[in-house]
């Protein structure tokens, strides 16, 4: 996994790039609030590791973009 951010700051702007492996995926519940659960994803790089949250929604609607998107994958032919 790469991960590239770019974020703005007083000094102008910043970019950060690590790559990674997913070690485990959390699925975050509020007991109180169970509207606001999240999936984590937590990863670990030879120099850097972090987690990534997402909200339920956005976490549904990157799996619904990928699984229209998977047969693409599946079907590959090398021509030559």
């Amino acid at each position: 996994m790469k991960i590239r951010i770019k974020r703005i700051n007083e000094d102008g702007i910043t970019k950060v790039e690590t790559s990674g492996e997913i070690k485990e995926v959390l699925i975050n519940e509020e007991f109180l609030n169970p509207n606001e659960e999240s999936v984590s994803l937590c990863f670990k790089g030879k120099n850097s590791s972090g987690i990534i949250e997402l909200k339920t929604e956005e976490f549904e609607n990157i799996y619904n973009s990928i699984k229209k998107r998977l047969h693409l994958i599946k079907g590959f032919k090398v021509i030559r």
